[in-house]
């Protein structure tokens, strides 16, 4: 193991307030655990117990998706049976009336370039990030990031499935934001591996769902919902295009707290990528992908501005609760 710098803590814990019941994500856990097509067969028809209980169960299903098959073993095979399908669909409704709640501002330019660029600018440095920077205790900086994951965990994986079906000048700008992920072809400098030495040096230990406010779950959700319904291609291109277009300025940020802070050299790299590479990725998606995409199929501009729209308002509760979490 590497150790952290002299003074830097390897561990914090953060008491969470109680948690309320999660019966059909328990249930579904469990059945997916022992392999049993019959346990699945239980299941049918059984409700969601609210909120966290619609999340966590869309988490554990995901996974079935997304995740490494090492992780997920023999599940992974019941990725679409009809009992998985049926609670995916009743979930994710209930959530996107939710979702398709979130208010549009009435004062956006009416092309979606300018209106992308108009959100992200109004919210690009949140109140978590600059306290981060000036304020937070190396215990505080180190809690934070194992609750943020990054600008946003699996990031890579989520491209590549937004990609499917494009052509043209789109398809190419996500190839190349891509292949930076990748590292443009250097195993070392792929974006997950460089995560991962951050994890690794910081002992930045997963935080379970359980123990996790319903804001991280549906931001941690958000994602898996969007590859995994191809109807809602135009909302990925809007969430993904937001998460460029704001992650440059934040990491910066979080790169001047782990400097004041006193972090180990290792912990680094991953946010200097990102703070360099992101405001191009962001500028690039609007105008290599976004232009061309809405030029050819118009009726996209509300929904990918939706999706924006939807990631803004998960990420901000997100931010907002941590913010609380680590100050109060």
């Amino acid at each position: 193991m590497t150790e952290a710098a002299p003074g830097y803590p390897l561990r914090m814990t953060v008491t969470s307030s109680a948690i309320e019941p999660t019966p059909l994500a328990d249930a579904l856990a469990q059945a997916l655990s022992t392999g049993e097509e019959i346990e699945l067969a239980h299941l049918w028809g059984q409700g969601d117990g609210g909120p966290r209980d619609r999340l966590q169960s869309l988490l554990h299903i995901y996974e079935l998706h997304t995740a490494p098959i090492e992780d997920v073993g023999e599940a992974v095979r019941w990725q679409h049976h009809p009992t998985i399908g049926t609670i995916k669909s009743t979930c994710e409704e209930a959530w996107l009336v939710e979702l398709e709640k979130t208010p549009v501002p009435a004062d956006l330019p009416d092309d979606l370039v300018p209106a992308l660029r108009t959100v992200s600018a109004r919210n690009r440095k949140p109140a978590v990030y600059t306290w981060l920077a000036k304020d937070a205790t190396p215990e505080q900086v180190r809690e934070f990031l194992r609750w943020e994951g990054g600008p946003d965990a699996g990031f890579d994986d989520l491209v590549a499935a937004c990609q499917i079906g494009l052509a043209g000048s789109a398809k190419m700008e996500l190839a190349t934001n891509y292949w930076d992920e990748m590292g443009n072809g250097d195993p070392a400098a792929v974006h997950t591996t460089l995560h991962d030495e951050l994890a690794a040096v910081l002992e930045l230990e997963r935080i379970p769902w359980s123990e996790q406010p319903v804001s991280a779950l549906a931001r941690a959700a958000l994602g898996g919902m969007l590859a995994t319904n191809r109807w809602l291609q135009p909302e990925m291109l809007g969430a993904l295009g937001l998460i460029e277009l704001e992650a440059g300025p934040r990491c910066r940020l979080v790169l001047q707290a782990l400097q004041r802070v006193g972090a180990p050299a290792a912990a680094l790299p991953f946010y200097e990528v990102h703070a360099d590479v992101d405001p191009r990725h962001g500028k690039d998606w609007l105008e290599k992908a976004l232009a061309p995409i809405i030029e050819e199929h118009p009726d996209w501009t509300p929904r990918i501005l939706r999706g924006a729209l939807w990631r803004e308002a998960t990420n901000n509760a997100f931010l907002a609760d941590v913010h609380d979490l680590l100050t109060r």
